[in-house]
């Protein structure tokens, strides 16, 4: 398993993650930011586990975030 840490306040509300892995994030109508679905939230931080078999999608997004808010662990 590996997790998925997402630092939300940093999101500039670009869409690029929904866009590549609509399955795992979605884009808030209140605030225009990303969220990472189904993640537990720890201080500022959102935290998902996620299979090996998303690990390569999720390595695309990690890399096309413009921000580099997105981490893989």
């Amino acid at each position: 398993m590996f997790k998925i840490i997402f630092h939300r306040n940093n999101c500039i509300g670009c869409g690029t993650c929904y866009e590549l892995q609509p399955e795992f994030w979605r884009m808030s109508n209140r605030d225009g930011k990303a969220s990472l679905v189904n993640a537990c939230k720890k201080r500022c931080v959102f935290i998902r586990s996620v299979g090996i078999s998303v690990l390569p999608q999720m390595k695309d997004v990690v890399h096309s975030c413009p921000v580099n808010i997105i981490k893989i662990q």
